[in-house]
């Protein structure tokens, strides 16, 4: 179909709104029409296409399977043509790149590094959005629907396997090991010293799958240990491992962490490691990049800054633990 034979804009915006509302009062509430016009779009896109979208009901209206497998088509068109029209609306202005992900990668450590990017590229705006619900696994469970969104540039997810895209960079995998607060291992009736000790002490969770025994962080840290007598569901449950984080810094308990993402706190001594037995998680962070971003010059210099940081993290844990295997006083010439 070209463009000369597609349906009005209008008729288009219309079937998007009746079907997002499942109702046609409220679409015409949201185009700032009537009711009467919005029906008349409608019947009119159903006779040019030959395709019945709605089936109308006592309270509502109901998406034929024509509508409901075009919808997403449409809401996606829809959001493109949005961006596109910022993109005309931003021409000549500060160039500038949006990045979403979650609440502990974003302040633990994108904040941390960015004053590197921007002292390189003083020209970019970078935009964050920390968002709560990016720990997410590679399929949705049947039934579920996610809301449309604007998309962002770059979309750094917390997957546990590689998400679906064209564009898709795994940053870094995710190694856990207990922290705690330094009193934790040496004052109190139970000193924190093996993995046994922790039966005394609180557990503090940052993660999702607490009420899985099986899933959770503590509940695989504490398998690998071969510790069979601490319930990984206990303790103090938070909605973030930032939280978790600073709830260790203050004494309040013991949480899994990655030294990335605890690198002030352990270098002040406000933590320190309590049992250095780390195991890799099945998630990762993996950074995607929109497919109507990707050439964007603000876009590439910001995914390569990403990649080099990652790819310095990585060096840097690599030289740590062979310091820690080279043998006291090295060897004599």
């Amino acid at each position: 179909m070209t463009t000369s034979r597609l349906p009005p804009l209008n008729a288009l915006r219309a079937f998007e709104a009746v079907a997002r509302h499942r109702s046609f009062r409220k679409a015409a509430d949201e185009l700032f029409v009537t009711p009467a016009a919005v029906t008349h779009q409608i019947k009119a896109l159903e006779e040019q296409l030959g395709v019945e979208l709605f089936r109308r009901l006592p309270r509502g209206v109901e998406l034929t399977p024509a509508a409901a497998a075009a919808l997403p088509l449409f809401q996606r068109a829809f959001e493109l043509l949005t961006r596109g029209v910022g993109e005309l609306r931003d021409y000549g202005r500060t160039p500038h790149l949006t990045v979403k992900t979650t609440p502990t990668f974003a302040s633990r450590w994108i904040m941390p590094r960015l004053h590197r990017f921007l002292a390189v590229y003083q020209g970019i705006d970078v935009r964050v959005l920390a968002s709560g619900n990016m720990i997410r696994p590679t399929e949705r469970p049947p039934g579920a629907e996610e809301a449309p969104e604007s998309e962002p540039d770059l979309d750094i997810r917390f997957s546990n396997g590689r998400p679906a895209g064209e564009h898709v960079d795994l940053l870094f995998a995710v190694d856990i090991v207990p922290m705690c607060h330094p009193r934790l291992t040496r004052q109190g009736e139970h000193p924190l010293k093996t993995a046994a000790d922790l039966r005394y002490h609180a557990l503090l969770h940052g993660d999702t799958h607490i009420e899985d025994r099986t899933r959770s962080g503590w509940a695989q840290w504490l398998r690998h240990a071969g510790v069979t007598d601490v319930d990984p569901r206990r303790g103090l449950q938070f909605d973030h491992s930032t939280l978790a984080l600073d709830a260790a810094t203050d004494g309040l308990g013991v949480t899994l962490a990655t030294p990335l993402f605890a690198s002030d706190e352990l270098a002040r001594g406000d933590l320190v490691v309590a049992i250095p037995q780390a195991i890799r998680l099945d998630r990762a962070y993996y950074a995607i990049t929109a497919a109507a971003s990707v050439s964007r010059p603000e876009v590439v210099a910001f995914r390569k800054w990403l990649l080099e940081e990652a790819a310095l993290d990585a060096k840097n844990a690599q030289g740590a633990t062979e310091k820690k295997k080279r043998p006291r006083g090295g060897l004599r010439p």
